[in-house]
């Protein structure tokens, strides 16, 4: 990967549909997800690749294991993994598995990392049902952190059940970024990604962000011009090292994003950090290492 070449990367994109046409979601909550953010392409992994190359741009790709609560098959990490390494020059592979999986679940952490050079994992606390503060979750943290990959967590609000009778079971509360504060607590060298802006609780994770220092915020799941203005404020100052650009493709087009964040009141030295810096720094791009460390200064995603 020529880190240099690249304009910006995107830490946030979804892997919807594998290879031979399974589906990350099931026919229900794909429905509701198209309806909350209006009809999206499902691409495959080599055509996310050939997108972000056309635009100069570097892209974290992850699923989501959520097989536990919704009874549906993910997307194997392998094949995520596997195709992401067929593009190095434009994408990084994430993994995700269910906290439900007890010890089976710490093995594939490992495996992933080892043999497969994930450099982090995503959690949808939501649609996984699970609190990130359950201890049950708390040796997938240990082997996370240990390898020095990163730990990306879904807050706020999500478009995924939205419409559906009971939300398709999915719980809002999970996915406050406060529950996410215990886990930083308890793992203090875990580098960890607040994922969008965390309606209704942007507070809470300005809060975490600015009081735990390997805590970062990315900025996927919403345009840019709908950030509540204290998100802003604090990218621009206090948060500046540790806000990080997302999109949420394919649900939001890092083009539409990229439109809306030019716009948006970010001082000129500031930019280049959001957009690409800061994901250099925590993901350890180009150094052959893991994630780096992080450093503080004195409408729904996905």
């Amino acid at each position: 990967m020529n880190i240099e070449d690249l304009v910006a990367i995107d830490v946030h994109t979804h892997a919807e549909v594998s290879a031979a046409g399974h589906a990350s979601l099931s026919a229900e909550l794909f429905g509701a997800s198209e309806k909350y953010f209006k009809e999206h392409p499902r691409p495959t992994i080599p055509e996310i690749a050939a997108y972000y190359r056309e635009r100069r741009m570097a892209a974290v790709v992850f699923t989501v294991d959520a097989e536990h609560a919704t009874g549906h098959p993910r997307i194997s990490n392998e094949e995520v993994a596997e195709s992401c390494a067929e593009h190095p020059d434009v994408l990084i592979p994430f993994g995700s598995v269910d906290p439900w999986k007890g010890r089976a679940g710490v093995r594939e952490v490992r495996r992933l990392v080892e043999e497969y050079g994930v450099r982090g994992f995503k959690f949808h606390p939501s649609i996984q049902g699970f609190a990130p503060d359950d201890r049950m979750a708390y040796p997938l943290y240990e082997a996370i952190q240990e390898l020095g990959a990163v730990a990306l967590f879904h807050t706020g609000q999500t478009g995924i059940g939205a419409g559906v009778p009971g939300g398709g079971g999915i719980r809002l509360k999970y996915s406050n970024p406060m529950l996410v504060d215990d886990v930083a607590v308890d793992f203090p060298e875990l580098r960890i990604i607040l994922a969008h802006p965390s309606f209704p609780w942007q507070d809470e994770a300005l809060a975490v962000a600015t009081h735990k220092p390997y805590v970062y915020i990315d900025l996927s799941g919403w345009s840019p011009k709908y950030f509540p203005p204290q998100l802003v404020r604090y990218a621009n100052t206090l948060l500046k090292d540790k806000v990080l650009f997302g999109s949420d493709y394919p649900v939001i087009s890092p083009d539409r994003w990229l439109a809306d964040f030019d716009k948006l009141e970010i001082k000129p030295e500031v930019r280049p950090k959001i957009l690409k810096d800061n994901a250099v720094r925590l993901l350890g791009l180009g150094t052959g290492e893991g994630a780096q460390d992080g450093s503080t200064e004195g409408t729904a995603g996905t």
